[in-house]
C-alpha cells in the first residue's frame, strides 16, 4: 500500500475563526510512513501548562483534543505509530511541533537556518518540544533547482522524491514541502500563507494576522509573490498549506492511494 493521507492536528480558536486547522499529511509506503508537520501533540493534551504554558494557550486559542493528535489517528487508522520513522517540518512553530515526542524514534528534517532560529531566544518556539533528542538532519543552502525555486532533498528510505523548499518569511527558516506522486507534484507551503484568498487580497484579515507573526515580513511577501509565479506559470502542481480548511476538505475529500 502507498498513500498520502491528509490530517487535521490542530483546533485553534481566535477572534477571526473559532475553527482554525492544521493540515498535516501522513505518506504510507508499506510499513514505513512519513509525518510532514506534527500538529499538537498527546503530550501537549494531558500536560498543557508544562508543554505549552496557560499563557500561550490563551494567546493562541489552542483547542486541546487528543482525538486530533497524529499518535491517535494514525492509531485509528489501523496503522502503528512506531512506523513513524521521519517527520519532515516546515518550521519549529509550537503548533507544528508538538506531535514530535509522540514520535521519539523519528528523524526531524528541517532547514538549518529554521534550526538556528529555534535556538536563538525567538519567543515564538518552545525549545522543550525537543526535548526528547530526536535525531536531526539539517538542510542547507542547496544547487538543486524545483521549479524555479532553491530544492534541498530530504533524506528518506522511502521511494517518494521530498525537497524542502526555502520560503522564509513566516520564520527565518520557513520551508514549502514538495513531493512527487506518481508523477504529479504536490507543493505543500505550510504557513507562506494562513489562507489561500490572501494571494489576492492583500486587505484580507488573515494577512494582516500573517505579517503580525512573520519574522521578515518582506521575505514573507517575497516568498508569498514566488508561490502566485508557481501557481499561474504551472497550474498542474497541486499547492495547498497548513490552515486553509477549504483546502484541506479538497484534499482530505480523496486520498492519493496507490495499491
Amino acid at each position: 500500500m502507498k498513500r498520502i493521507l491528509h490530517l487535521n492536528c490542530v483546533k485553534v480558536a481566535i477572534p477571526m475563526n473559532d475553527d482554525v486547522i492544521g493540515h498535516c499529511l501522513l505518506i504510507e509506503e508499506d510499513d514505513n510512513l512519513l509525518l510532514i508537520d506534527t500538529g499538537v501533540g498527546v503530550q501537549d493534551v494531558e500536560h498543557p501548562n508544562e508543554r505549552l504554558g496557560a499563557e500561550l494557550i490563551e494567546a493562541a486559542g489552542f483547542q486541546l483534543d487528543r482525538k486530533l493528535t497524529a499518535f491517535q489517528q494514525i492509531l485509528d487508522l489501523g496503522l502503528d505509530p512506531a512506523n513513524v520513522k521521519n517527520c519532515i517540518l516546515s518550521h519549529l512553530d509550537p503548533d507544528h511541533t508538538g506531535g514530535l515526542a509522540d514520535f521519539p524514534n523519528a528523524t526531524v528534517h528541517v532547514s538549518a537556518e529554521e534550526l538556528i532560529n529555534f535556538y536563538s531566544d525567538n519567543p515564538r518556539y518552545i525549545e522543550n518540544h525537543l526535548d526528547h533528542n530526536p535525531p536531526i538532519k539539517e538542510y542547507g543552502i542547496a544547487d538543486e533547482q524545483w521549479f524555479g525555486f532553491e530544492a534541498r532533498k530530504v533524506n528518506t528510505s522511502l521511494k517518494t522524491p521530498i525537497y524542502l523548499i526555502p520560503l522564509f518569511g513566516h520564520t527565518l527558516g520557513h520551508c514549502g514541502i514538495a513531493l512527487e506522486w506518481e508523477g504529479k507534484w504536490f507543493f505543500y507551503i505550510g504557513d507562506a500563507y494562513y489562507l489561500r484568498a490572501e494571494l489576492e487580497d492583500e486587505q484580507n484579515p488573515a494577512g494582516q494576522l500573517a505579517e503580525a507573526r512573520a519574522d521578515d515580513n518582506t521575505k514573507r511577501l517575497e516568498s508569498m509573490e514566488k508561490i502566485k509565479t508557481l501557481m499561474q506559470e504551472h497550474p498542474e502542481v497541486e499547492v495547498f498549506g497548513y490552515h486553509d480548511r477549504e483546502e484541506f476538505i479538497k484534499y482530505s475529500a480523496k486520498s492519493q492511494v496507490v495499491s
